[in-house]
């Protein structure tokens, strides 16, 4: 598992085309070594993996995201992982028995200039009709940018640009926002030679009515990329014109009939009527015209402009002062004594270790996230003599035992005196942690009580978070650019992305 060139990320909300999956990979051509990711996104729920361990996969892995949205739960997934690449499928494609076969020949060859490999999409639809206007807006699929249906990024890529904006919070302009993101700074995005198949998904009346809300994730890519972004990501405009002259024709209308205005009333409504007339024989004359498919045409077509103008104004409000993404850091650094455990000082006594409140479950909520965690601690009683290598080696098992684990330690055993460059604020330790990790130190939050701890995260080019104790000088305070009450503060801030 460890050699596999990529790993597979399937973010689900427990749709039984989950299975249908699975159980393509495990019967392929050829038997996947890659870990598989699968990332449970239901609010709530038993366990999906009993319910999927007899599909034969032995790679399978399931994580809990708990409804955050797909950006999200992708982001979990392959912060989760620890291969060259991360290949991400949705839940409710099938992927070709030579897939993976294909998928590891896509990737293989791939230069370092190149950053991401897009698979390519079949959507089925019927034989002896003209497609419903739902099935026609899923076979646009097959030809969509960057679309996350089957889509592999290099990792480093991914980390470099703080993985998919989580402020998407639907299957839509996500993965355009994440390909414009990468091909700028990263590298090039090619297609491969893999195929899946995307079915068309059973729907209601009122699924394209709902599909409106992508209207506001529209104003969050136009902050982000600019007025051009649709040009770029090869998508169509859209009728957001149409739709406000019709929806504020109808509202008008209303208005007008209220307060008496009976001739504007009816200019307005006629001019209601002909914006939604002609949307809606657009969507009827691509499809088969049946009497089930005209009735949902023209409900929905009444309902669509109102609803896009609603999500529109949302979108363009909520979004006006949008940041560009940063995501989470990859690795979170903290100071040991102080900052995880009360301060004891020159502690070479295990028994003696008592964790700040509220702390495990922190560093819990980040290991959940998929962000690694580790301790920088400077431990100058070694070099003074007061304790020894073994008593620091028993003080920091227990904290593993208590608080672990952790996927780094770094120690200096060094005087203050001593002119090492791992003593904080010198920044070896942060250095060699993140090398460790193979990690970024720009993508790297030292968490900690003290100046030193700050000025160690400025030297290596990692980002600083005080956590003050009484034991903080006043002007350290003053001094820190971001500062938390306490840890669990600062792992809000940090999930939250401001660091």
């Amino acid at each position: 598992m460890g050699s596999a060139l990529t790993s597979i990320v399937i973010p689900t909300v427990g749709r039984p085309s989950l299975r249908v999956l699975l159980e393509a990979l495990a019967t392929g051509s050829r038997r996947v070594t890659a870990p598989v990711v699968v990332v449970d996104d239901r609010p709530a729920g038993p366990p999906l993996g009993p319910d999927l361990a007899d599909i034969g996969l032995e790679t399978l892995r399931v994580l809990r995201a708990g409804g955050g949205g797909p950006a999200r739960a992708r982001n979990i997934g392959w912060r989760h992982t620890r291969t060259t690449w991360v290949s991400f499928l949705d839940d409710d494609v099938v992927p070709d028995a030579d897939w993976y076969a294909r998928l590891h020949d896509d990737l293989a060859g791939l230069g370092s200039d190149v950053a991401g490999s897009q698979g390519r999409v079949r959507v089925p639809l019927p034989d002896g009709r003209r497609p419903t206007d739902w099935e026609r807006g899923t076979a646009g699929l097959a030809d969509a940018t960057w679309i996350t249906a089957d889509m592999s990024f290099r990792r480093d890529a991914l980390a470099a640009v703080g993985g998919f904006d989580e402020r998407f919070p639907r299957a839509f302009r996500e993965d355009a926002d994440l390909g414009l993101r990468v091909s700028r700074c990263q590298g090039r995005i090619v297609r491969g030679q893999r195929w899946i198949t995307h079915p068309v998904r059973p729907s209601d009346d009122w699924a394209s009515v709902r599909q409106q809300k992508g209207n506001a994730d529209d104003f969050l890519m136009r902050r982000l990329h600019g007025r051009d972004w649709r040009a770029r990501v090869h998508a169509p405009h859209g009728r957001r014109i149409r739709h406000l002259l019709t929806a504020g024709s109808g509202a008008s209308s209303a208005a007008a009939a209220v307060l008496g205005h009976r001739r504007t009333a009816i200019v307005a409504a006629l001019a209601w009527l002909v914006g939604t007339g002609e949307l809606a024989w657009r969507r009827i004359a691509s499809g088969p015209r049946d009497r089930d498919e005209v009735r949902r045409m023209l409900l929905t077509s009444a309902a669509i402009p109102f609803a896009a103008t609603w999500h529109s104004a949302s979108g363009l409000w909520r979004h006006r002062h949008a940041p560009p993404w940063r995501g989470v850091p990859d690795a979170v650094l903290f100071d040991r004594d102080g900052t995880l455990v009360h301060d004891v000082p020159y502690n070479g006594d295990p028994t003696l270790v008592r964790p700040v409140d509220g702390v495990r479950e922190a560093l819990d909520r980040l290991r959940a996230t998929g962000v690694r965690v580790g301790v920088v601690t400077n431990q100058s009683g070694v070099g003074s003599g007061r304790i020894t290598p073994g008593d620091v080696h028993a003080v920091n098992g227990r904290i593993d035992e208590l608080l672990g684990p952790f996927d780094a330690w770094q120690v200096c055993p060094h005087d203050r005196n001593d002119g090492c460059t791992c003593r904080k604020p010198a920044p070896g330790m942060i250095k060699a942690a993140c090398a460790d990790l193979g990690v970024e130190t720009s993508r790297c939050v030292v968490v900690g009580d003290i100046g030193s701890d700050l000025e160690a995260a400025e030297a290596a080019g990692a980002r600083g978070v005080l956590v003050p104790t009484p034991a903080t000088r006043t002007v350290e305070v003053e001094a820190a650019e971001q500062v938390c009450t306490d840890v669990t503060a600062a792992v809000d801030q940090i999930l939250a992305g401001h660091w």
